[in-house]
């Protein structure tokens, strides 16, 4: 089991850290300022977090279903990593309860 906490940790952190990066620093410069150079340089932040959140789901699917978790409870871990900060709230409560 705690090989599989640690992976969920890993990757709720890391999608955490992404979906910051998406909201706070991506979409403001895409959509708020004309900063063409910066846009470009930030353009890779929506395609690395479009890469990690499915290995997130998996990772949540994973530690639910060993933690024998109802559905729904699964649920809201998987949609923890739409949310900017919620991931990182569920990883605390995980590693709080199972470590």
């Amino acid at each position: 089991m705690s090989a599989t906490v640690k992976r969920f940790r890993v990757m709720a952190i890391i999608c955490g850290i992404m979906s910051l990066l998406l909201w706070f620093v991506y979409m403001p410069v895409k959509y708020l300022f004309e900063l063409p150079d910066l846009h470009s340089a930030i353009s890779w932040i929506p395609m690395v977090h479009g890469y990690l959140y499915p290995i997130y789901i998996l990772s949540a699917i994973s530690f639910a279903i060993k933690a024998r978790w109802p559905l729904m409870k699964m649920l809201g871990l998987i949609l923890a990593g739409t949310l900017p900060v919620a991931s990182l709230i569920a990883e605390r409560r995980v590693v709080r309860s199972y470590s």
